[in-house]
């Protein structure tokens, strides 16, 4: 998430808000125990919702984009909503 954000328009304390947030969601998942797949969806959908940039490089490495297409189609996906 770090990486995602580096040199983008996004304030630190945006950033500690967008973390307050995902250990909040994790919290209400009331397990002792989550997947990392599912703190990996929480990170990418708050990074959807403050810059699309950085949402689509934390996609690209997370979801592991192994060629243009792929890369598109998270692009497009993006973009119709």
């Amino acid at each position: 998430m770090e990486k995602a954000l580096e040199k983008r328009p996004i304030t630190q304390e945006k950033i500690e808000k967008m973390i307050d947030h995902i250990e909040e969601r994790i919290r209400r998942a009331g397990k002792e125990e989550i997947e990392t797949s599912h703190i990996g969806e929480y990170v990418m959908d708050a990074l959807k919702e403050v810059d699309h940039v950085a949402y689509i490089r934390f996609a690209s490495v997370y979801r592991q984009f192994t060629d243009i297409t792929s890369f598109e189609k998270e692009v497009k996906n993006l973009t119709e909503k």
